[in-house]
């Protein structure tokens, strides 16, 4: 197969990409499934070198499929992130029995920690926090926690934010005194606005994590659609149902251009905007989503700041 050909820095940008544009995409993540992974012939084919690879952990599946597709993964030379949703994990024993696969196994120096989207908890945590509170991940380089720039009503039943932003101070707290980079990894949002709203409120709420936001590559609109009702994707979801009522749009594929370009041009205009990098779920493929990003100037790796 051969290999993707990825701009270098001092060449000139992709045709329409903007600096801002080119700017935000550096540094871009990527979220896979070990199923999905498969699919994948070898990420150095589709990947920037550097580029952060998080592995989700979707309930029932197997342990070793999840340690399999970090092994391969960071063997190919990429930086691997898998997640650890608390209510699916049984108990501390566990919990430490996969940290030692993941870091005996795939060099893993990284993880999300999230709640998880169960209802039950299989066992004794329900919560990052309690994750973090059993010391285990102390040693990491990263942890990276979850973000819901619209709500996330398993957690604020009512709608509102109060018991998220509790958790997200109590967050910062630990933060302050680890020695791992943290960053806030967020669910997929399709408007800008209320992104940047939600960024400057926990920035003014003491909440100085940096942000990582989540994106939903190209895809199928019904497929986009689906995907977003079953994450629970709040108001920014009326941007597809919109898109969906125009017959002349009804069968070109999302992309996320005018999202990210919004959000770039905030950023330029205010270098201290919290988000920090872009974090893609690549509903429509990881192929797809990765020439996206890669020809939309996101070909620049991880920069220092989030080695």
């Amino acid at each position: 197969m051969a290999l993707f050909s990825f701009r270098r820095d001092n060449a000139p940008a992709a045709t329409g990409v903007t600096p801002e544009v080119e700017a935000f995409l550096k540094g871009f993540s990527m979220e896979v499934m070990p199923r999905t992974a498969e699919k994948v012939e070898d990420f150095r084919a589709i990947l920037p070198k550097g580029t952060r690879v998080y592995i989700a952990h979707i309930e029932g599946t197997p342990i070793e499929d999840m340690v399999a597709t970090a092994k391969r993964i960071s063997a190919e030379g990429f930086p691997v992130m898998p997640h650890f949703p608390a209510r699916i994990i049984k108990d501390r024993a566990t919990l430490a029995d996969w940290i030692a696969r993941y870091q005996g196994e795939a060099g893993v120096k990284q993880a999300l920690l999230l709640g998880g989207g169960v209802n039950t908890p299989a066992g004794e945590f329900d919560s990052s926090m309690q994750l973090i509170e059993t010391g285990l991940f102390d040693g990491f380089e990263r942890l990276h926690v979850a973000g819901h720039p619209e709500g996330n009503k398993d957690i604020d039943k009512d709608g509102g934010d109060a018991i998220v932003m509790q958790a997200l101070k109590w967050k910062q707290d630990f933060a302050n005194r680890t020695d791992a980079k943290m960053a806030i990894a967020t669910q997929f949002c399709f408007e800008a606005g209320p992104v940047i709203d939600w960024v400057n409120r926990i920035n003014a709420a003491g909440v100085k994590i940096p942000v990582h936001i989540g994106v939903a590559g190209p895809a199928k609109l019904q497929t986009m659609i689906k995907f977003a009702i079953a994450c629970g994707v709040g108001p920014s979801l009326r941007v597809l149902q919109k898109r969906a009522m125009d017959v002349t749009k009804l069968l070109l594929p999302y992309e996320p251009n005018e999202f990210i370009t919004e959000l770039a041009v905030h950023k330029a205009q205010n270098p201290d905007f919290g988000i920090e990098s872009v974090h893609f779920f690549p509903l429509g493929g990881i192929k797809t989503n990765a020439t996206w990003a890669t020809e939309h100037g996101g070909a620049s790796g991880v920069p220092a700041n989030q080695a």
